[in-house]
């Protein structure tokens, strides 16, 4: 008796549906649709007009995922992206140099982060002069000479920033 050829098993091919996708990713079919409008993601259409992916996608949308989520803006993560290699799926090499030209960036947010966090609470040099404290700690909005916005929490980025 020969045994039966087993059938497909499901997620055992070189594409994935944009369904698929969603349920393995945690995205939305509506946000990878996003995404690729957005120029983040590609896919191929089949004869039937269905979205076809292939399963390093999963990687990209993780990647978006996690770098929306420490605020980089959508033109910058379209710029990563756009630097990975299209004709196979990136590689630990292709992800730690695209991640090594964030790292500046990355730093200097997590000290914004840290100064709100430890800041928040006192003067942060916007000028409103609404809080008592303020009159203690940037009296007659001294802070003002240095530029608008929240003196105390901004990073200086340098000229023009």
């Amino acid at each position: 008796m020969v045994a039966p050829t087993p059938g497909p098993v499901a997620g055992d091919h070189d594409e994935l549906t944009v369904g698929e996708v969603a349920a393995r990713s945690g995205v939305a079919v509506s946000a990878l649709h996003f995404y690729e409008r957005e120029g983040l993601l590609t896919s191929r259409r089949t004869s039937g007009n269905q979205r076809r992916y292939r399963r390093d996608v999963l990687r990209r949308v993780a990647f978006i995922r996690v770098s929306q989520r420490v605020g980089i803006p959508l033109a910058a993560i379209r710029e990563a992206l756009a630097s990975l290699p299209d004709d196979r799926t990136p590689t630990a090499r292709d992800w730690y140099a695209l991640s090594a030209a964030w790292r500046e960036d990355l730093d200097a947010r997590i000290e914004q982060m840290q100064r709100l966090r430890d800041h928040l609470t006192d003067c942060i040099g916007c000028g409103c002069l609404s809080l008592r404290r303020c009159r203690l700690t940037n009296p007659d909005d001294a802070l003002g000479a240095e530029g608008p916005g929240p003196r105390r929490l901004l990073v200086d980025d340098g000229p023009g920033e």
